[in-house]
């Protein structure tokens, strides 16, 4: 398996050696003396290994730097020894010959895999669902030139290559190794092919081709004819068969029936080539079985090419073809490909038979084909589930012509109609279709010797009718049966030697004959009519068990046939000579059923006799284990008489798998005592012996392996105790004993190319089950004095290194399936922990070195000390859990494991022992990695009081201060070189690590606790002391390790100060230190200067939180300004570098000398951005201005800073510095002086323009550019959103000053502004509704100034109008139906749920029922996620009707001044009542507003009922910006009500007042209003007697016309609330 994951390094990797690829095999040379004498010049290989090389290269015919390269490869993959024993190795002439013997085996391993390299590529580069498709394709595309050519000469050279002898290749090229090399070649020539026939199913092949191809095989007899055909032996007969059937395959898609069947259908027949040379060719064929197919191929050609003049020629070869047995050759080769699925050879296989026999079917009579073998191989081809799906998708031509024949000669065969329809079965869908063929049939086919005295016919006898009702079996009454009616037609279809084959016309459910003909079978089962009987259920109760085996709803439906396997499963077994392939059957079928009732299924088959079964009561374990009165039950005399005599095992497999789905299924007390002789027939009699049966097929063997297991996993303890004490458990060790060589073996004779089948799979599985089973029983044993017999078996030490546990060691070598090493080393570390500790052992020697009671005895010396403590830190960081599980349980081991962190260090000047420096560092890294993989809750309480003793001893001071004087230590002594530098950087490093994590373990560190809601001081001491090591270090600019030390402590301070939320004065040594940093050399320094800024960012916000001024803020501000505008000039060049030179900069091996520092990387926490993020902190902590103002003078920041935002806009560059210098222009656009120096620098022309490269407008108006993700992440959109605030807050503060820049704005972001407004109907995430908030958000302050808008932009004035009225009816009709909302979120915007795992503290305890409470937390997101979107909504409506009051006349003014010019304002809202719909096509009306107030004073009342606000308990866990919504959304619904009357009054006033308005309809307006209005009057009367807040009006959002009053006021009075004196005054009007 590869490491290789992500797509860029596969890129590489097939770009690297893919010249490797299409060279193939032909990439290992032969030797040669240039060659030799070059390895004999390399230098830098030794001696040893180049003489070794040599041999290799003698025995191997190899190429001797190939031979070298080779060795090298072996030693560093797979060679299982150290460096030493290589060299033992290479001086032992035996052990030498045994490793040439493994290089030979990985040299043969590395051909096939280079092949399998190729074949992968070819499998999968069509594949649009491979993550990988499109690097495999462009590789694809440069090997497919003259793929096929070179393959062809090297399968060409393989087959005529001479086996090598010993007078060749050497003395080691033995008997055995000359058939080993053998059966490479075939393995070899077998891929080959396999490649060659995959390239032709993707590509075409040309006529010549095809004839060399031909040419070929044929000499070679089709793989036949080998050259060395006298070493084939029986075990390699698969291969050549093999390669006999990919020839045929090749040949057969050369001639690309698929495309012919295409042109025969189309009439266009002369767009395909017919060779007459090949037509010659193929006269000759027709000696071996690989013919058939070919020749049944020309025939389809010659037929549909040249119909008239070759039609004996055409008889004759297809004669021929079935002579050979064409179609019995093609189930048997489809079945020798293997099973389809992952092996795309054998789909690929079957795709291109399916052609082929479509084809034959639709070309030739099917009475002049051979039927039955023809159904075997439509059933092997239909059995890909893609082909299936196919049929049925086209079930009347090619392949479902048979079904229809099948159809015909139903029931009277019932065989190949059912073998058809259970090969059809791929899905549920399919197991419905068949079901209901069956259910509804109309024609019932019969033969008839004689015609009957009740049948009456026509003159020429084609055409009977019955005169009287018939019953079809000759079953007893009241028994189901199946009647033909009086007055049937049959049709007669061949009267010949069988007699009168009938068709009768009738309808029927072929269900009900198939219980029929299970009935006829109990009745039968003693006559000599059995074995017919059996012939015709046999497929019946496949098909039942495809059916529910692939969809168990059907079961009910099947119950008649299902409930009557007991019976016929109790009387089969029962006579002499038993049906074993119908007894597997019935066995399988049970097997389906167990898995889903086994209790059901055990209390019917309990009573059939079948099963092994206890004839005494059972009472005690020893009578089990003895299994003394137990009878094998009919199946054990049937594994006894039949199979094993017959090698053959349909039975027991079936058995296996039944006894496994009861055991699996949780059966009561009782039944589980049934099953008890089952389990120990398994145990005793099949376990120990079952590798001796015989057995006629292989891989039989290994499939009874894999099922004699599952049971026992299920550990009863009869499973545990027999297999510990008794001989299954011998075989048991028997098996995990077959070791890793073996199973090598095994995989290497495989013929199939995919490594997903076959022997060499089930053997693992075994050896895996074997594993598993050993690990729970040892894991699940009672505890006892005495060692079991299993146990015994498993650590027993045998001589000549015939180790067991070595042997399980070695399977760590397994490369196949991951899993088998994994459960070797679990039972591995099993073995290590069952047993004590040796009193021997190493580890009790490091216990006895680092005991401090022993100190008193002998003095240990330091390094000793030292490497004791080196080898237990190995052990941790190694995570050796069995040796750590023993150690830190072991008494006082913790207390003598952290003795050195309490003693006294001299000076660091005077050290003499720099060992002892390494010796705490290896401790407090122990204790670092016990802390981190060990949860809190299960630490030894023995480390839990070191650590407190630790914290009260005052040790974290101490330790804090020695790190310090050390440090300062270093860099004084640094520039006359300190002698242990390293053991000082390990102290400090190991320091730093139990710093960084007592930040988040602060429960069991102790460094760390709550006092008066901050941190204790005992940080303060801890932070101070970096900040001295920090000044230390970084004003020590010339010492490049100093520098290092410094980054890693500033890093160290960051994590600090995040978990500190107090303010000392730490800006004073952070500043000088910044001072320092920004003199350094630049390239050292940049990550540091990050740090340093992140730092000062933490501090200046913890200081945000406490208050309080800055007297260093004019020097710091001075500092990052002129790094800002530093960063931002090189920043500039880079990009106009970057643009001249195209993207050669960014080219690691470019030669350009001439690039300004270097290519700029625009990174989150680069030093531009966080410079950027620094300077707006200080700006935001000046808000007066006294300071920044005159740093800006005499620094030109802002021009700079603008350059490089307008620059990055226009080639979308550089995200997170535009991103950071928005933020920084919007926090100064907050202040006058701010937003006026802002807009004098010219922001308007940085950003207006440019910003349009940021995003798309859809040319339809939809809203496909609008983002579906989460508003938080840095993005484009994002920075629009950005840009848009700025303008809102420019706009807000500078007012008429700003007014043309921002109508400028708008004019130019006109199209983006009206698809946002419109994009909230459709697009609901938080990034979409965050721009639309954004945009209403400047359109309300733009709304101002009506009239300067209305002169320049009449027409986007009148759009954005209209466009905001659609969005108040949206928002309206959204947070209306929150069912609605919902919906939406779901199928739409997955992304708006919030992104990311619930925070730590909030993380649903783990419980049992995970998928419950995976449930509960999904939930609870997706509440989240509908109301923070039914907050955004809220806050856009509010907005919007803020604005919309700016364009509607003032209520005060309309109402008093008769003389009111009215053309001034436009009707917003049509002349309508009904409730807004959400359809584009329905216009806002008074509707809409009356919903709104509705809408928002039911969610008023629903906040009521509840004692604090919903939103604010169900965001608790979400992000502040929610939390600050949630908690004045009441005050946000009062003031869109206010807001909302306002412009309805206003409306209604208009239309009252417009002449243009006919007077009936404003007779209706007054009456709807008058009853509307007053209605919702009473309701706002109940609701403020509750005491409800007012409308914030001032506080939030720009003010409405009235001043609200302080919420709980006396004036929340009803009667003294001003906008409901407005809406009474108003409904006293329309009442006149």
């Amino acid at each position: 398996r590869s490491a290789l994951r992500e797509p860029a390094q596969i890129e590489v990797e097939l770009d690297r050696h893919w010249d490797r690829l299409h060279q193939g095999l032909s990439y290992y040379k032969p030797p040669s003396s240039s060659s030799a004498e070059k390895v004999k010049e390399k230098k830098d290989v030794a001696q040893p290994l180049k003489d070794f090389g040599l041999r290799i290269s003698k025995l191997l015919s190899l190429d001797e730097q190939q031979s070298v390269q080779l060795l090298q490869c072996y030693l560093q993959e797979d060679y299982r020894g150290t460096r030493d024993s290589l060299k033992v190795v290479l001086k032992d002439e035996r052990q030498s010959q045994a490793l040439l013997l493994k290089i030979a085996d990985y040299y043969y391993e590395e051909r096939m895999c280079l092949l399998r390299c190729v074949l992968l590529l070819l499998t999968y580069f069509q594949d649009e669902r491979h993550p990988y498709r499109a690097e495999y394709s462009d590789c694809v595309k440069k090997l497919e030139k003259d793929l096929v050519s070179k393959y062809q000469l090297q399968f060409e050279s393989l087959f005529k290559a001479e086996a090598p002898t010993w007078e060749t290749h050497g003395n080691l090229m033995t008997e055995r190794q000359v058939s080993r090399w053998f059966l490479q070649c075939l393995r070899e020539q077998s891929l080959l092919l396999e490649i060659i026939f995959l390239y032709y199913a993707y590509f075409e092949m040309n006529p010549s081709d095809l004839l060399n191809f031909t040419k070929m095989f044929k000499e070679q007899g089709f793989g036949l004819r080998q050259t060395n055909r006298h070493l084939v032996d029986k075990s390699m007969d698969a291969l050549v068969d093999r390669i006999g059937y990919l020839s045929a395959l090749i040949l057969v898609e050369g001639m690309d029936i698929d495309f012919l069947h295409k042109c025969a259908l189309e009439d266009c027949t002369d767009q395909h080539q017919f060779s007459s040379e090949m037509d010659q060719l193929l006269l000759t064929f027709g000696d071996i079985p690989h013919h058939a197919p070919v020749l049944l191929a020309w025939v389809l050609l010659r037929h549909t090419l040249r119909p008239d003049d070759t039609s004996p020629v055409i008889r004759r070869i297809g004669n021929t073809a079935l002579q050979l047995g064409v179609f019995k050759y093609l189930s048997t080769m489809l079945k020798g490909l293997g099973v389809s699925g992952n092996n795309c050879t054998a789909s690929t296989a079957k795709m291109c038979v399916y052609g082929l026999l479509s084809f034959v079917i639709t070309s030739f009579e099917e009475e002049s084909l051979q039927s039955s073998h023809l159904i075997d191989a439509a059933c092997e081809v239909l059995s890909a589930p893609s082909l299936a799906e196919i049929f049925w998708e086209l079930p009347n031509m090619g392949l479902g012509m048979i079904l229809d024949s099948a159809v015909g000669m139903f029931p009277h065969k019932i065989g190949p109609l059912l073998q058809l329809l259970t090969a059809l079965l791929s899905n549920k869908s399919t197991v419905k279709k068949v079901y209901n063929f069956l259910d509804k049939m109309s024609f019932y086919t019969q033969v008839y010797k004689h015609k009957s005295n009740d049948i009456v016919s026509n003159d020429d006898e084609t055409l009977w009718r019955r005169q009287a009702p018939k019953l079809l079996y000759p079953l007893g009454t009241g028994q189901t049966n199946l009647w033909m009616p009086q007055g049937v037609l049959g049709q007669v279809m061949s009267p010949g030697e069988q007699g009168y084959v009938v068709r009768w016309e009738f309808s029927y459910s072929s269900w009900t004959l198939f219980t029929c003909e299970v009935e006829m079978l109990l009745h039968v089962v003693s006559t000599a009519d059995v074995l017919a009987h059996c012939a015709r259920v046999k497929p019946i109760l496949d098909l039942v068990h495809k059916i529910i085996s692939t969809d168990w709803t059907v079961s009910d439906c099947l119950l008649p046939l299902t409930s009557r396997i007991y019976m016929l499963l109790q009387r089969l077994t029962s006579v002499i000579n038993p049906p074993v392939d119908v007894i597997a059957s019935c066995v399988n079928c049970l097997s389906v059923l167990a898995a889903r009732m086994p209790g059901k299924v055990w209390s019917s088959l309990h009573h059939t006799g079948f099963l092994p079964f206890a004839s005494n009561p059972l009472t005690s374990m020893a009578q089990c284990i003895s299994a003394e009165g137990m009878k094998a039950g009919n199946y054990g005399n049937l594994l006894v008489q039949i199979e094993q005599p017959r090698g053959e095992y349909a039975v027991t497999i079936a058995f296996l798998r039944l006894i496994t789905t009861l055991v699996k299924g949780q059966l009561g007390s009782t039944q589980n005592k049934g099953l008890i002789p089952c389990v120990l027939l398994v145990l005793k009699e099949m376990l120990p012996t079952y590798h001796k049966w015989r057995y006629n097929t292989y891989g039989v063997r290994e499939r009874i392996g894999e099922g004699v297991f599952p049971f026992a996993p299920s550990l009863q303890s009869l499973c545990i105790y027999s297999l510990a004490n008794t001989e299954a458990g011998q075989a048991v060790v028997n098996i995990m004993g077959v070791g890793v060589d073996t199973i090598d073996v095994v995989l290497a004779a495989q013929p199939s190319s995919c490594g997903s089948e076959g022997p060499g799979q089930m053997l693992i599985q075994t050896v895996k089950l074997a594993f598993s089973v050993t690990n729970n029983v040892i894991r699940l044993k009672p505890p006892s004095d005495t060692v079991s017999p299993l146990e015994q078996a498993l650590t027993q030490h045998g001589g000549h290194g015939n180790n067991l546990i070595v042997v399980l060691a070695k399977y760590i070598y397994h490369k196949h399936d991951p899993a088998l090493p994994r459960l070797a080393i679990q039972l591995l570390k099993r073995l290590a922990t069952e047993f004590l500790l040796g009193e021997w052992s190493c580890l009790h020697v490091v216990l006895d070195l680092i005991d401090s009671k022993q100190q008193g005895k002998y003095w240990c010396p330091p390094l000793l000390h030292r490497a004791g403590l080196a080898f237990l830190l190995a052990l941790w960081q190694d995570r050796r859990d069995s040796a750590i599980s023993v150690l830190r349980t072991k008494e006082r081991f913790w207390e003598n494991l952290t003795t050195p962190l309490f003693g006294t260090l001299t000076p660091p000047s005077d050290t003499t022992e720099p060992c002892v420096l390494e010796t705490c560092a290896f401790v407090m890294k122990i204790i670092g990695l016990e802390i981190y993989y060990v949860v809190s809750g299960s630490l030894e309480q023995s480390l839990k009081d070191g650590l407190q003793k630790f914290s009260n001893a005052r040790r974290y001071e101490y330790w804090s201060q020695y790190v310090k004087s050390l440090v300062c230590h270093v860099a004084e002594m640094e520039e006359e070189g300190i002698c242990y530098f390293t053991e000082a950087q390990m102290l400090i490093s190991a320091w730093r690590m139990l710093l960084i994590l007592s930040t988040n373990h602060s429960d069991v560190m102790h460094l760390t606790e709550d006092s008066t809601n901050y941190r204790s001081m005992k940080y303060f001491p801890v932070i101070c002391d970096f900040l001295f090591l920090l000044l230390s270090l970084l004003t020590t600019p010339t010492s490049a390790p100093c520098l290092r030390l410094g980054s890693m402590m500033a890093t160290l301070l960051l994590i600090l100060l995040k978990q500190w939320r107090r303010s000392p004065d730490i800006l004073s040594p952070l500043s000088l230190i910044l001072e320092s940093v920004l003199q350094a050399d630049q390239q050292l320094m940049e990550r540091t200067k990050a740090k340093i800024f992140s730092a000062l960012i933490s501090v200046l916000q913890i200081q945000g939180l406490d208050g309080g001024d800055i007297s260093q803020l004019p020097q710091l501000l001075l500092s990052v300004c002129e790094t800002v505008k530093d960063e931002a000039l090189a920043l500039i060049d880079n990009m106009r570098h970057t643009s001249q030179l195209g993207d050669t900069v960014e080219d690691e091996d470019s030669m350009e000398t001439d690039s300004p520092r270097g290519p700029q990387k625009d990174q989150r926490d680069g030093v531009c951005v966080l410079a950027l993020h620094l300077a707006k902190e200080l700006c935001r902590t000046d808000e007066d201005g006294e300071h920044w103002v005159s740093v800006m003078r005499k620094v030109p920041l802002l021009p700079s800073v603008l350059s490089a935002v307008e620059l990055s806009l226009r080639m979308k560059r550089n995200l997170y510095f535009t991103e950071a210098a928005l933020h920084l222009l919007l926090t100064l656009a907050r202040t006058p002086q701010g937003a006026a120096a802002v807009a004098g620098a010219g922001v308007t022309q940085t950003i207006c323009l440019p910003l349009l490269s940021v995003y798309e407008v859809s040319p339809n108006g939809t809203s496909q550019s609008f983002s579906r993700k989460s508003q938080d992440l840095a993005c484009w959109p994002g920075v629009y959103r950005l840009c848009m605030s700025l303008m809102e807050s420019l706009l807000k503060t500078l007012r008429y000053n700003f007014i043309n820049e921002a109508l400028d704005f708008v004019g130019v972001h006109q199209e983006r502004i009206l698809q946002c407004l419109n994009a909230v109907r459709t697009v609901q995430s938080l990034a979409c509704l965050d721009e639309a908030d954004h945009t209403v958000g400047f359109l309300l302050q733009l709304s101002s100034f009506c009239k300067e808008w209305q002169f320049h932009l009449p027409k986007l004035l009148r759009d954005v109008q209209v466009n905001l009225c659609y969005l108040c009816q949206t928002c309206t009709h959204l947070l209306h139906s929150k069912k609605m909302l919902h919906h939406y979120l779901q199928a739409k915007n997955g992304e708006a749920l919030p992104p990311g795992p619930l925070p730590r503290t909030q993380r649903p305890t783990q419980t049992s029922t995970k998928e419950a409470a995976g449930g509960g937390e999904r939930e609870e997101a997706e509440q989240k996620a509908l109301l923070a979107v039914q907050c955004s909504l809220l806050k856009i409506l509010s907005k919007t009707l803020a604005t919309l009051q700016h364009f509607t006349p003032d209520c005060c003014q309309i109402l008093l001044d008769q003389s009111m010019d009215l053309a001034e304002y436009s009707t917003l809202f049509v002349l309508s009542f009904t409730t807004p719909a959400f359809d584009p096509d329905v216009a806002p009306s008074f509707g809409t507003l009356l919903a709104t107030i509705n809408v928002s004073l039911s969610m008023l009342s629903e906040m009521e009922k509840k004692k604090e606000p919903i939103l604010f308990v169900l965001l608790s866990n979400t992000n502040i910006e929610m939390i600050n919504w949630c908690l004045p959304s009441r005050s946000l619904l009062m003031f869109t009500m206010e807001n909302c009357f306002y412009v309805l009054i206003s409306q209604a006033v208009r239309c009252l007042k417009d002449p243009s308005i006919l007077p009936r309809d404003k007779q209706r307006l007054k009456q709807e209003l008058s009853s509307e209005l007053s209605t919702l009057l009473s309701s706002l009367s109940r609701h403020f007697r509750r005491g409800s807040p007012s409308s914030p009006a001032s506080a939030i959002l720009p003010s409405t016309q009235s001043k609200p009053p302080t919420p709980g006021s006396k004036a929340s009075h009803e009667g003294q609330e001003p906008f409901i004196q407005l809406v009474q005054a108003f409904v006293r009007l329309v009442q006149r």
